[in-house]
């Protein structure tokens, strides 16, 4: 490796069937490109075989020392690249997601399959969102979601939140968004194909789990909106029962998934329990009403209003006595409560 981190890269890019390159600066690479180390020349699978050693097959290894650069396509329609030696240690690192040039994979970006990006971004976000940052990201994805509209299909999981910032309903969204710009680093080249939808999305499921909930897959592939969404659409702190079922039925939220989904207040504090861990005390804490315990000095910071008005709701109330009986019935619950938050207006590749 050491031996090969020594010499130049010249890579070869065709002026046909031009692409984004994952890995070498968004350069444009054709399909049929090849990467000349040291002499050999390694097709997009021997990259990939050399950034994971272990997989590697015994014809990735072959030697092809005497290659020439074909001389099949005009001087015009070449572009040569000289990449250093600390450019391309990146590439061979069997530490980085397994990857190779080109595919039509996800915008034929990476030669990627949606399970294979979705777990080298879960790879990123592990490095960063510890549990202590694990609340925000979980929070980040209901606001930025939060602004869908059913009626008339706007709004949603659009990565749009980074434009509404200033909106009194995001305040603290902002150390959040930072968070997340040392993922997008740590992803690197592949950062170019990931949108800001999506990494929110699986921010939050890895918020979950890493917090001892249940493991939620994530589709990849929802595209970034370029301005904010509509104002006034995230529901208040506020709203009694009636009124929080009403808002989340206009996002397309049945009265059982409202609920369900309101446990994610269980993350972050408010009074339900550990703010590090994901489970069902924000159930089993509503039904104690706390803030009514006029010897607690701090019953006032109990929750939000809305929580309050739920537990005295008699249709909700089924399902709080539900989940706080019955953490497992929680968490298959939710799984499918969040994949329909993060879906919710999202426009796909």
């Amino acid at each position: 490796m050491a031996s090969l981190a020594a010499q130049s890269v010249s890579c070869e890019l065709g002026a046909l069937s031009w692409q984004r390159s994952a890995v070498a600066g968004g350069l444009p690479v054709r399909r049929s490109s090849s990467v000349t180390l040291a002499g050999v020349t390694k097709t997009n699978r021997s990259v990939r075989a050399a950034a994971n050693p272990g997989s590697s097959s015994s014809s990735s290894r072959s030697s092809e020392s005497d290659a020439k650069p074909s001389n099949a396509v005009s001087r015009r329609s070449l572009l040569a690249v000289s990449l250093s030696a600390a450019t391309l240690a990146p590439l061979l690192s069997p530490s980085l997601p397994s990857f190779s040039l080109l595919s039509p994979a996800l915008a034929a970006d990476v030669d990627l399959s949606p399970a294979e990006l979705e777990a080298a971004v879960r790879r990123a976000v592990a490095k960063v969102v510890t549990r202590a940052k694990a609340p925000g990201a979980l929070r980040i994805v209901f606001h930025d979601a939060g602004t869908y509209d059913l009626a008339t299909n706007t709004g949603g999981m659009n990565g749009s939140v980074r434009f509404e910032l200033q909106r009194p309903e995001n305040d603290g969204l902002k150390r959040t968004i930072k968070v997340l710009e040392k993922v997008r680093l740590e992803l690197g080249p592949l950062a170019k194909v990931v949108s800001w939808a999506d990494l929110m999305a699986v921010a939050g499921a890895h918020a979950v789990e890493s917090c001892g909930g249940p493991h939620i897959p994530v589709r990849m592939g929802r595209k970034d909106a370029s301005g904010p969404d509509p104002e006034n659409r995230m529901p208040a702190e506020t709203l009694n029962a009636k009124e929080v079922a009403a808002s989340f039925k206009t996002k397309g939220f049945s009265l059982q998934e409202t609920v369900c989904l309101l446990g994610a207040h269980t993350l972050g504090g408010k009074g339900f329990g550990d703010p590090t861990s994901f489970d069902n005390a924000y159930y089993s804490i509503l039904l104690t009403k706390p803030w009514l315990d006029t010897s607690n000095s701090m019953a006032d910071m109990l929750g939000l209003p809305s929580d309050r008005a739920i537990v005295d709701d008699d249709d909700c109330l089924v399902w709080i006595n539900k989940y706080a009986n019955d953490q497992n019935l929680f968490f298959r619950d939710f799984v499918p409560a969040y994949t329909k938050l993060v879906n919710s207006g999202a426009v796909w590749t």
